[in-house]
C-alpha cells in the first residue's frame, strides 16, 4: 500500500494533513495499521538479538501526584478470609491518565471542531459508568474509537529510542532545558539525534522519546514531586508545529511515545486543536 505524503493529504477544514480518508471509513486503528504481519516479521528477524525484554512502564501507583491534576492512584491490598494471609487480594482506583498511559483514540480530539478520529461527533459518545453484562453483545457507542481496539489488534513491532538526554548532555554537558517546564523540541533535533544515533526510520516504526521527565522525577526532591499535580501546566515536549506533523507522517510511525508527561510541549499554542 502506498501512502501518501503529508502534502498529499487533504485538508480538514483550515489544518492540512487530514489523513482520516487512508484507511477505510469504519476503521478505529488509524497508524497502528501499519503494524502489519510482514512489519511485525521483519522487526522480530533482524532486531531480536539477546531476547531481553525491559519494561517501559512506571509502577501503577505513580507518580503519587500525577500532572494536570489527575486523581491520586490507589492500591489496596486485603486477605478474603478472616486471618488467612496467604489469600490475598488487590483493589486499585486510577485515572487512566495519571501515570504511564497510551493516549487512545477518544482520549484528546478537535476541540475547536468537537469531533475525533474520522470526524466521530465527541457529544455521540456516552459519559459516566456503564454496565457490560455481556461481553459479546456491547453497545457499539460504548466501544466506538475504544483503546480495546489497539490491544485486540496488538502493538507489536521495531521500537526505535530517541535519547535526546544522551544526545544533548554528551561530553558533560548540562540538560539545555528543565524538563518540568516548558521548553519545545523541534524536528532538527530529532533528526540530528536520529543521526547521531545512526538511526534510520521505516514504515511502522514505534518511536520512542527520552527527555528527561523521569531523569529528573528520580533525582528530585518529594516537595517538587508533590506540587507537580497542582503547578501550572509547563513541561517539555515536542513543538506543535506543521513541519511536526510533517515529519511525523512522512516517516510513517506507528505510534509514538515519550517519557514526559504529555508528547507535546506544554502549554500548547492558543490556536491549538
Amino acid at each position: 500500500m502506498r501512502l501518501p505524503s503529508f502534502d498529499e493529504l487533504p485538508e480538514f477544514h483550515d489544518q492540512p494533513g487530514c489523513a482520516w480518508s487512508v484507511w477505510p471509513e469504519k476503521d478505529e486503528l488509524g497508524t497502528v495499521n501499519l503494524l502489519t504481519e510482514e512489519v511485525v516479521k521483519r522487526a522480530a528477524q533482524e532486531e531480536i538479538r539477546t531476547g531481553k525484554s525491559i519494561s517501559l512502564n512506571w509502577p501503577v501507583n505513580f507518580p503519587e501526584h500525577p500532572a494536570f491534576e489527575r486523581k491520586t492512584p490507589e492500591v489496596t491490598q486485603s486477605i478474603k478470609i478472616p486471618q488467612v494471609f496467604t489469600v490475598r487480594d488487590d483493589e486499585i482506583h486510577l485515572n487512566t491518565q495519571s501515570g504511564t498511559q497510551w493516549d487512545g483514540m477518544r482520549h484528546f480530539g478537535l476541540v475547536h471542531d468537537g469531533v475525533y478520529y474520522k470526524g466521530i461527533p465527541a457529544d455521540s459518545l456516552p459519559l459516566g459508568r456503564h454496565p457490560i453484562p455481556d461481553p459479546l453483545n456491547i453497545d457499539p457507542k460504548l466501544s466506538k474509537l475504544g483503546i480495546q481496539n489497539w490491544a485486540k489488534h496488538g502493538i507489536c513491532g521495531r521500537g526505535v529510542l530517541l535519547d535526546l538526554v544522551h544526545f544533548y548532555t554528551e561530553g558533560d554537558k548540562d540538560l539545555p532545558y528543565d524538563p518540568f517546564e516548558s521548553h519545545p523540541i523541534g524536528v532538527a533535533d530529532l533528526e540530528a539525534c536520529a543521526k547521531k544515533q545512526g538511526v534510520e526510520f521505516r514504515p511502522g516504526d514505534i518511536l520512542l522519546l527520552r527527555a528527561g521527565f523521569i531523569r529528573k522525577y528520580n533525582t528530585t526532591t518529594n516537595e517538587i514531586r508533590a506540587v507537580l499535580g497542582s503547578k501550572e501546566e509547563t513541561f517539555a515536549g515536542i513543538v506543535n508545529s506543521i513541519d511536526m506533523k510533517r515529519f511525523l507522517w512522512n516517516n510513517h510511525f506507528a505510534a509514538v511515545a515519550s517519557d514526559q508527561p504529555a508528547l507535546e510541549v506544554k502549554p500548547l499554542p492558543s490556536t491549538f486543536s
